[in-house]
Parts: C-alpha cells; structure tokens; sequence
C-alpha cells in the first residue's frame, strides 16, 4: 500500500537553514556522542564493558543518515568503525547483539528490532550490499529462536514489535521468503494489541505502565502502516482511532501527547519525553509514505518546528529528557515533582537528565526529517515538507530555495533529462496561494515536467 518512497542521503542534501541545524547538531552532542559518552564509547556492541542494548543503536539511527547527508568524511568513517564492530561480532548462526549464549532468554530482543532498523538505514545511506546479508541473517535466526520457542517477546520488546518491520520489508523486496512472512505473524501475535489498552489512555494513571508509556505510544502509531502489506491485511486507518483518544485526552499546544514518562493528561505543566518527539516525528513520515494522508505532514511539521528545537540548546551540547508547554525555568523541582512518573530534575537541561535514552535518540529528529523533504512513486515526485534542500538523482534536479517556516514563500528551480511529474503539497493553512504570479486554490499543485526543461516555479502563501 506504500504510496510513496523516501529517498536516501545520496539523493537528497539539506540547504539553507537546514543544512545550518545539522551542522550544529555535527558540532554538538551528536557528532561528539562517540567521544564524551562511556555508554557509547565503551559500548559492548564494539567490545566495551558498557550499555549493551538500546543506546548505540539509538545512536547510530541519527548519527549515520547525519554524517551523510552532511558528506562528513570523518563522521562517515566513524560510523563505518561502528557498524563493522557490529557486523564483526555477528555470530554464525545469525545472532549479533552483545549478549552471552545462555542470557538470550532473558535479552529483551527490542535491540534486536532496533539494531536491524539502524542497519536498514545504514544500508540505505551506504548502500554496501553485504549488509543486506547482515541483516538478512539476523533476522533469519530472530526467526528461529522466536518459532522455536528459545525467546519470546516481553517488555520493550513486546509494546515495539512494529519497529522490525522497518527491515523486515527491506529484505521482504529482496528475497519474498515464506519465513518473513511468518516472523511478522510471530511479531504482531506475540506483540502488544494498543486496541486493548485505549481505556487507559483516557486519564492520568500516576503510576509506571508499559501501556501508557510515551515512547510506545509514539512509535506505536505507524504499526498498521508498515506490518499491514506483509501480513496480507487491509489496511484500516486504525491510527485514526488511537491518535483521537491519545489527542482528546493528553494533548498539547505543539501537537504532542503528555507523556513524563507515561501519559499525564491535559495540564500543561505535564511533560512530554525527547524521544517521544523524535518518534512521533519519524511516525508521521512514515504514516505520509505509507498513506500519502496530507494531514500526517501538517502534524510532522508543527512538531518539528515548535516541540524540537525548545527541547535542545540551540549548540545541541544538552537537552532536556522532558519538556512542559508552559514552562518558566528550569531548575530543580522544589519538593515533590509535578511530574507523574518523573523525577524533580527531569526537566533540566543536561549530557543525561534523567535517563540517557534521550541523549542517544534525540539525533534522530532533524536528519529524518530533512530525508522527507521529497517522496517519489514511479515518474512522480512530491515536495512533502517545503524546507531549503536539494533533490539531484540520475535524471532530475530540484533545487528548493526557501526560509520556510519563517517565511511562507518558495522559489523551485527544476532541471530534467526525462520527463516527470512534480508535485506539491500545499498545507490547510494557506488560504493565498499564489503561483508564478497567478492567485489559485489547490490542496495540492501538479507540473508536468518536459525532458530537457529548466523551469522555475514561484508560489508562495
């Protein structure tokens, strides 16, 4: 059902403001993570003696589509020493997270879904064939331990089983095996049903709950998306369902769900977890690729301009673990926290406040959103979100120059050697929309582009 596809960092380059934010982000935390941070520079993933399960890859989700759309050579290289730490330690028969033999029943096999998702990406932005293999293999022996009964999912592993599905169709495109299929029944059975847990969704539980918690619920919201093909099942809009109560009930001004750690209702001195942020954002660019629902880019925008950057210091060095739409300083809690599941210091800005899943994850945000300025199906392209980048393949080049969204106004300078169709999509809000000149009304505008043109296009609302 997939209406559009995303392109990789070899085809799409950030510009402008973009390109700026990025290299803050190369500049700060994230591009020095590997340096400053025992958890990921003595990782176990790279024969270390520290963490040795969600944080390098956590990492790595970010910091790889980072160093390439930036074409940083030492980020690139430092990158490469990461995943060839990691595909160097791959057992025979497939296994390849950092766990001893006899502890595999008891290794919550959300790494194992995460590190194949960061393989995915890496494969897309390297474009190494021999990871296709890594991860072929990986998931072929995730397969074997799960249908034999040797693991099952549990915690993390059970409230994210979607997040597979991320390489599962990857290698599904490759080689359509049976046992795919297969692995992805074994997941959704085995995983959580969010249909199931929507009641409590409806009111602050004040205490810790796996099916309240943020992050869950904010990746949870493209599971029908990306499983429905691959196990053979229509696809429903169920996400309509989940988003309305998650809204209803713990909503916020930027377009976030409440959420420090677990949902926290509709007050706006509740918090809302980084990761959740960067999540929901990489939900909702799926959700448009899979759907091509025009309202899924609205809400990625209003997240990534508003939630985003008042999470981070503008240097990237630190980052609150939650963020409060009305907040007014960030010292420690006097007393007791406001926070229902967080502590009194969980708001301030630091290397790891709090909990230092954020410090790995938050660099996600801003490279996955720059790689879905532009979507393509076939001859046609689509510019998704109009921000200042890039598009350059084989046969065309879109140059988009913009301030946006700072200023609602867009210059496309277009170059092709064959002919396609360009797209545009223009957000509810513009009630002006003006084309080279002409006034005209359009949810969306269509140019039918001649082999050989140069043209440029001007509209702004």
């Amino acid at each position: 059902m997939k209406k559009w596809k995303q392109y990789t960092s070899k085809e799409i380059k950030p510009a402008g403001w973009l390109k700026k934010q990025l290299e803050i982000q190369a500049e700060g935390l994230s591009g020095n993570l590997d340096k400053v941070w025992r958890d990921v520079r003595d990782s176990k993933w790279i024969g270390g003696d520290a963490e040795g399960w969600e944080r390098v890859p956590y990492w790595l989700d970010g910091f790889i589509p980072l160093a390439y759309l930036l074409e940083d050579d030492d980020m690139i290289s430092r990158a490469k020493k990461y995943i060839n730490a990691i595909v160097s330690s791959q057992r025979e028969d497939g296994w390849i997270c950092p766990c001893e033999e006899g502890q595999k029943a008891e290794y919550d096999s959300w790494a194992v879904l995460l590190i194949t998702k960061v393989l995915t990406v890496y494969y897309e932005c390297s474009n190494e064939e021999h990871i296709l293999d890594v991860i072929y293999k990986t998931l072929k022996n995730y397969y074997d331990l799960l249908s034999s009964g040797k693991i099952k999912l549990f915690d993390w592993g059970a409230y994210r089983w979607y997040e597979g599905f991320v390489a599962i169709n990857l290698i599904y495109d490759k080689y359509p095996e049976e046992w795919l299929q297969d692995l992805a029944r074994l997941l959704k059975t085995q995983g959580t049903n969010y249909n199931d847990k929507m009641e409590l969704w409806k009111r602050p539980l004040n205490q810790w709950t796996l099916d309240t918690h943020i992050v869950n619920l904010a990746m949870m919201l493209k599971s029908e998306a990306v499983s429905c093909d691959i196990l053979k099942e229509s696809y429903t809009n169920n996400v309509d369902r989940l988003y309305e109560i998650l809204y209803r009930y713990n909503s916020t001004s930027v377009g976030l769900f409440t959420g420090d750690e677990c949902l926290s209702g509709l007050s706006p001195i509740q918090g809302t977890e980084l990761c959740a942020v960067v999540e929901q954002m990489y939900s909702y660019e799926l959700l448009y690729a899979y759907t091509g629902d025009k309202k899924w880019a609205e809400r990625l925008e209003q997240i990534a301009f508003n939630a985003l950057p008042a999470t981070i210091s503008d240097d990237m060095w630190s980052h609150q673990y939650v963020q409060m739409s009305n907040q007014i300083a960030c010292q420690k809690f006097p007393g007791r926290s406001v926070f229902r599941t967080n502590g009194q210091e969980a708001h301030l800005f630091g290397l790891e406040p709090n909990y230092g899943c954020c410090t790995a994850n938050f660099n996600q945000g801003w490279p996955k959103f720059a790689l879905s300025a532009f979507m393509h199906d076939d001859n046609t392209v689509i510019n998704v979100i109009p921000v200042p980048s890039v598009l350059k393949t084989d046969d065309k080049q879109i140059i988009l120059k913009t301030d946006y969204p700072f200023e609602n106004s867009f210059q496309y300078t277009i170059k092709a050697d064959r002919p396609f169709v360009f797209k545009i999509r223009i957000p509810s809000f513009a009630k002006r929309l003006i084309v080279n000149g002409e006034k005209t009304t359009a949810e969306e505008l269509t140019f039918e582009i001649a082999a050989g043109e140069h043209r440029e296009i001007v509209l702004s609302y």
